[in-house]
């Protein structure tokens, strides 16, 4: 079984081409660039691009329910409400990151600027994330001998690791014929093989591929559809049916199946359940994650400004996350009571809300979005630059 638990951002949102802290670099996607058209004297020198408020909005809300989601889990056994609320915030709050994430990794090419940015913006960020939260396990839960592992990921780096691997997948995916049908496939067969092991969180990097892939697909007409008035009027009895069901679901269903890290005959299942659940979960999240974006406001909101620091707020909130295990903090009896579950659920957001702001970004943009020249022979922008003159 494997050690983490997972949240969503990186990205999720959602680094990379995407996400969090700045388009390439994070792994929640930032939002995409409108193009302006070019101009001529001192108008040429103003950025030709700017943030379109509706992703980087997406990210910021998603990311509060993640937060929330770690808030309700030790919340369920006593609430069923919570129960209900964590089971319909898990089946879209993490496909809705990673959706983003693929979203904006379609201009990924495998081009030696691209890979340098993969490299400090995600790779780098793993590492350093995998050896601290290694650390403050040791310490939080007195456990001095737990042993660090690059291959097994802890908690929420899970995410970092997938995206590595899913972004350097994109240009197969660009090829195939059929992307979405063929990476939904592969999540079946995922969730119906036992062996495949914990090494890199695998079972997660297969079974939410679909999430990513369907980003790479979309095109921003896509968007517009789930932006229109129809589409917000729609998700309100969608989001009351989806509530409704998961608290008639929540005390009689397995709320693992949500985190897509284990095979069906791990959950004691019979391995045929395992692609009905699959394509069951696809559907159910596919739909959730369109209404979540039809409620995504399209103006700038007070929030806007922090969507780009969504994997500062993962990454970082998952130390509190797990030291209120660590350190009891839910054995408080009041915590248990509907005054004490909105307390909670107040807090997280206040919590992540915080960890996006500008000042926690310069703190940690050392460990985030390291620029780590001294590693590169030469800037692989310029190389990646010199490859394109010389093509064209």
């Amino acid at each position: 079984m494997s050690r983490s638990h997972l949240p969503a951002q990186r990205p999720v949102t959602p680094r990379g081409d995407h996400a969090a802290p700045s388009p390439e670099p994070s792994s929640v996607p930032a939002a995409p660039p409108l193009e302006k058209p070019p101009t001529r004297g001192a108008d040429a020198e103003k950025p030709a691009k700017q943030r379109d408020a509706f992703f980087d909005n997406a990210k910021y809300l998603a990311i509060v329910l993640v937060a929330m989601g770690h808030a309700w889990e030790p919340l369920r056994g006593d609430s069923r409400a919570a129960a209900a609320l964590y089971v319909t915030v898990y089946t879209f709050h993490m496909p809705a990151f990673i959706v983003i994430s693929g979203y904006f990794s379609r201009s990924f090419d495998a081009s030696p600027g691209r890979l340098k940015r993969l490299v400090t913006g995600v790779a780098v960020p793993y590492v350093i994330f995998e050896v601290a939260y290694t650390f403050f396990k040791r310490w939080a839960n007195d456990d001095p001998t737990y042993p660090i592992s690059l291959l097994d990921p802890w908690y929420l780096t899970w995410f970092l690791i997938a995206l590595f691997v899913w972004r350097l997948t994109t240009p197969l995916w660009k090829v195939v014929r059929w992307p979405v049908p063929l990476a939904l496939a592969i999540a079946a067969l995922a969730s119906v093989s036992p062996d495949i092991g914990d090494d890199l969180d695998l079972q997660r990097v297969l079974q939410f591929l679909p999430f990513f892939v369907l980003g790479l697909v979309l095109k921003p007409e896509h968007f517009q559809l789930v932006r229109r008035r129809e589409a917000r009027l729609l998700a309100v009895p969608v989001f009351a049916a989806a509530l409704l069901f998961a608290y008639w679901a929540a005390p009689r269903m397995n709320a693992t199946w949500f985190y897509r890290r284990d095979s069906a005959q791990e959950l004691g299942a019979p391995g045929w359940s395992g692609a009905v659940m699959t394509l069951a979960m696809f559907g159910c999240s596919v739909v959730l994650v369109a209404c979540f974006f039809a409620w995504v406001p399209r103006r700038r909101m007070w929030f806007t400004a922090l969507g780009a620091g969504t994997l500062y707020g993962y990454l970082l909130h998952g130390f509190v996350a797990k030291g209120s295990r660590f350190w009891n903090w839910y054995d408080l009896d009041w915590l248990h009571t509907p005054l004490g579950e909105v307390t909670v659920t107040l807090a997280a957001a206040a919590l992540i809300t915080g960890l996006c702001t500008p000042p926690v970004q310069r703190m940690f943009r050392f460990a985030m979005e390291p620029k780590m020249e001294w590693a590169f022979k030469r800037d692989a922008a310029a190389i990646a630059a010199g490859s394109s003159v010389r093509r064209s």
